[in-house]
C-alpha cells in the first residue's frame, strides 16, 4: 500500500518541491534560520499562506492579522473537507492529521483517483496526504539551504502548480467524463476573476457549488 500511495503521489512531488524551494528561498531572505523554513513546512503547511506570511513578516504585520489573514485565504478547505468527514473515518489522531493535510492538490487526487481493491482507504489517503507534506516540507528545506550556498532565480517557478493542476484537471477528466462539472467550474472562476478578482477563489468555489446544488435540485423536481 505504501509503495503504490507513494507512486500515486508523484503528480504532487513534481509540483510541491519547485514550488518548495521558490518558498525556501524568498524567506531566506528575511534572515531567519534556515530551518525555520522547515518548520513552516510542517506546522502552517499551506503554501500560498506560506507565500504571503513572507510579504507580511517583512512589514511586520501584528500576529492577529496575520493569523486572520490566513483564515481567510485557506477558508475554501472547508468546502473541501466535507467531502471526505466519511472518507477520512473515526475521529482520531489520523483524521485530524489529514484534516490537517488536506490542500487543493491532495483533494483533487483523492478525487480523481480510485482505490485499489483490497486496500483500506483511509490508510490510503492518509499516506498520500504524508508523502505530499514531505514533498514539501523537502523543497522547503532544499530551498533554505540552498540560499546560503547559491543566488538563484526563481521567476517562472510559480508554474509548476499550474502545471500540477493541469495534469490534475486530466485526472479528473478521466475519472467523471462528464463536461457539466467543468464548465461550471470554468464559467465560475471567469466571473470571479472579472468581478472579484481579490476574492477569486472563494468566489468561484461558491458560486459553483451554488450552480451544482441548483442542478440537482432542478433535476430532482423534475423526476418527480
Amino acid at each position: 500500500m505504501i509503495k503504490t500511495a507513494l507512486k500515486t503521489s508523484l503528480p504532487i512531488l513534481f509540483g510541491f518541491v519547485p514550488l518548495g524551494i521558490a518558498f525556501g528561498l524568498l524567506f531566506q531572505e528575511l534572515n531567519y534560520p534556515w530551518y525555520f523554513a522547515s518548520l513552516m513546512g510542517i506546522v502552517v503547511y499551506a503554501g500560498a499562506a506560506q507565500f504571503m506570511a513572507i510579504g507580511l513578516l517583512a512589514a511586520g504585520v501584528g500576529l492577529f492579522e496575520m493569523a486572520m489573514s490566513t483564515f481567510l485565504l485557506n477558508s475554501r478547505h472547508m468546502f473541501y473537507g466535507i467531502a471526505f468527514l466519511e472518507s477520512f473515518g473515526n475521529w482520531n489522531l489520523r483524521k485530524l492529521y489529514m484534516i490537517f493535510g488536506l490542500t487543493d492538490e491532495t483533494y483533487a487526487l483523492m478525487t480523481s483517483i480510485n482505490v485499489p481493491k483490497g486496500f483500506n482507504k483511509k490508510k490510503y489517503f492518509f499516506f498520500i496526504t504524508l508523502f505530499a507534506q514531505i514533498y514539501w516540507v523537502l523543497g522547503c528545506t532544499i530551498g533554505a539551504l540552498s540560499s546560503e550556498i547559491l543566488s538563484f532565480n526563481t521567476e517562472g517557478m510559480e508554474f509548476a502548480a499550474t502545471a500540477l493542476f493541469v495534469v490534475l484537471l486530466i485526472e479528473q477528466w478521466i475519472m467523471v467524463k462528464r463536461l457539466l462539472p467543468f464548465m461550471i467550474g470554468f464559467i465560475a472562476s471567469f466571473i470571479a476573476l472579472m468581478f472579484f478578482i481579490d476574492h477569486m477563489l472563494i468566489v468561484a468555489i461558491i458560486i459553483s457549488i451554488g450552480s451544482i446544488l441548483i442542478f440537482r435540485l432542478v433535476n430532482k423536481s423534475h423526476y418527480e
